[in-house]
């Protein structure tokens, strides 16, 4: 029930607007890699597992306390689930890039996809703000929701602290360039195996609900060229399950990236990035009633 609970406070609040603990965190694990690593990009590996501890064990730590706390433990576990997610969120961001697509405005379109992807969308067409937007919500389905109902399911809320925190110190400093290669080498590792098994979740249950055929064979052929080892299987196989094309050619931080093909069949369009996010609430649907059996075949 905690995991209807949790999900129930996202979908009528969402991410909170002020105070979120997430941002103190940022600032936070920006003052650690400040002091460790340094403007310059000078500390080692030894120096980014470090931080990575000084960051996210003791809220770990904290949160085991707090949900082990008589009387009000599940309350504590239940708030903790629900900052963790982010499945209205996705929805959120993604809506108006699809409005913008469908009234034609290019521009409006980059700019919206251009607050949820990393790369360059100054100079995307039409087709190329889909594929982005399409892209990312489908990552992103198993970042901030799947994984994250994953750890809350095996480790209840220390486990969902310790994968959100994680997961966002990935974002900060799991980065291949000069600054972070060294530095940020722990958190994108520590990140990489923490998804490992939700990813893998995710891409079937994509498969499950879509062209399951298809999306296995993607997942299959596709998956082993990707860079990373969860975002590979994930994308191949949500493409697939929609029958879209995603990956190619793409800008970040002004260096042009050759990326593997996902998928089969055309160009995403706005629909597209609806039926992506048609797949994550399927999918949501899905694993809380494997949540709830599994509890109760426990129980």
């Amino acid at each position: 029930m905690s995991v209807l609970a949790g999900l129930a406070l996202d979908q009528a609040f969402g991410e909170p607007r002020h105070g979120h603990p997430l941002v103190a965190f940022g600032r936070y694990a920006d003052r650690l890699e400040a002091r460790l690593n340094g403007t310059d990009g000078r500390g080692w590996r030894s120096h980014g597992v470090t931080a990575w501890c000084l960051a996210v064990l003791p809220a770990v730590l904290i949160a085991w306390l707090l949900c082990s706390l008589p009387g009000i433990g599940w309350l504590v576990e239940i708030a903790l689930l629900y900052l963790a997610l982010g499945l209205r969120s996705l929805g959120e961001h993604a809506t108006p890039v699809i409005a913008a697509l469908r009234a034609g405005d290019l521009p409006r379109a980059r700019e919206a996809v251009g607050r949820i992807v990393s790369r360059d969308t100054r100079a995307l067409d039409a087709d190329g703000v889909a594929r982005a937007a399409t892209e990312s919500v489908l990552e992103n389905g198993s970042d901030a929701v799947f994984g994250a109902l994953f750890w809350f399911a095996v480790a209840g809320g220390p486990g969902v602290v310790l994968y959100r925190l994680a997961n966002t110190l990935d974002a900060m400093w799991g980065y291949r360039n000069e600054r972070f290669e060294r530095f940020g080498w722990a958190a994108a590792r520590i990140d990489d195996g923490l998804n490992l098994v939700p990813a893998q979740l995710t891409a079937l249950t994509y498969a499950l609900l879509g062209n399951t055929g298809r999306a296995l064979g993607c997942w299959r052929r596709q998956a082993p060229a990707w860079d990373s080892p969860n975002a590979g299987p994930v994308m191949a196989a949500g493409a697939g399950a929609l029958g879209v094309s995603l990956g190619g050619p793409a800008v970040y931080h002004g260096v042009s990236h050759d990326r593997p093909a996902l998928g089969e069949g055309a160009a995403p369009v706005a629909r597209d990035i609806e039926r992506a996010l048609d797949l994550a609430w399927m999918g949501v649907a899905l694993w809380c009633v494997a949540i709830l059996l599994v509890g109760w075949l426990d129980a």
